[in-house]
């Protein structure tokens, strides 16, 4: 069986009950990881997906931006599953804000979500890390923060490159526990997060000119992301860290070449 190592490994995926998130939990939990599934306000999806699965996989309410519940959501899963092996800081949220659109509740929800709910649960779950001197840290940034050369959402693509930096820094800092730190940067993938608000004659045009901007001419599903979080969390990259995965089927419309 593949990825062996994985076997009996808590696996803590925030935002894990929708999306990106869903499917990394079920392929964690499928690969023999005892999988803690954080949702904030998808209880119904999350109770769903336990049930689903049947086995190993518990749920657990939190707003990772706010430190008190991201500590707590820490301890709670140590609690109940063990200390955690694996991280994956998937939850997020998305605003297509251009820059000279700027609003300061937008911009401080994206910012405190995405970028700050990920240190708090970093931090919050690096004590057993450092004391078994092991851990991977899997962070979701975005082909926006690569300079995918798409409308809108500048703010939220600030949000993503800064998770780049933090991540590089994670594996920097923390290379002499064992602890290694990589990131994930999506593009265009099919979820409700990219369909939301839109007909359904609408996602077929983004989705017509996705394909027709990347080499592959594909548009991406949940489950290419899930297979790259395994290898990130396995044995299999034992030399892999501080390192950015972009999995956008060879876009070639970027802002520059350099990051």
């Amino acid at each position: 069986m593949a990825y062996e190592d994985l076997r009996g490994k808590c696996a803590l995926v925030t935002g894990g009950s929708r999306g990106i998130g869903r499917e990394i939990a079920r392929q964690f939990q499928m690969y023999g990881c005892n999988v803690a599934v954080n949702y904030n306000k998808s209880k119904k999806e999350a109770d769903d997906l336990k049930a689903d699965l049947a086995s190993r996989v518990e749920v657990f309410g939190a707003d990772v931006s706010k430190p008190e519940e991201a500590s707590a959501l820490v301890r709670d899963v140590e609690s109940k599953l063990g200390p955690v092996d694996i991280l994956v800081n998937n939850a997020g949220i998305v605003d297509g804000m251009r820059f000279d659109e700027y609003d300061e509740k937008r911009f401080r929800d994206l910012w405190e979500i995405n970028f700050m709910g990920t240190v708090y649960v970093t931090l919050a779950s690096l004590g057993k890390m450092k004391e078994k001197r092991s851990g991977s840290i899997i962070t979701l940034g975005s082909n926006f923060s690569m300079g995918a050369a798409s409308s809108g959402a500048t703010y939220y693509g600030v949000t993503k490159t800064a998770i780049v930096s933090l991540t590089k820094r994670i594996a920097f800092e923390l290379g002499d526990y064992g602890i290694r730190a990589n990131c994930i940067a999506p593009g265009w993938i099919r979820t409700d997060m990219t369909t939301l608000g839109r007909t359904s004659e609408q996602v077929e045009e983004a989705e017509r000119i996705i394909r027709s901007k990347n080499a592959l001419h594909m548009i991406g599903e949940p489950i290419h992301i899930a297979k790259l979080a395994l290898f990130l969390a396995s044995e299999d990259s034992a030399f892999i860290t501080g390192q950015v995965i972009v999995a956008d089927g060879g876009r070639a419309d970027y802002l520059s070449h350099g990051m």
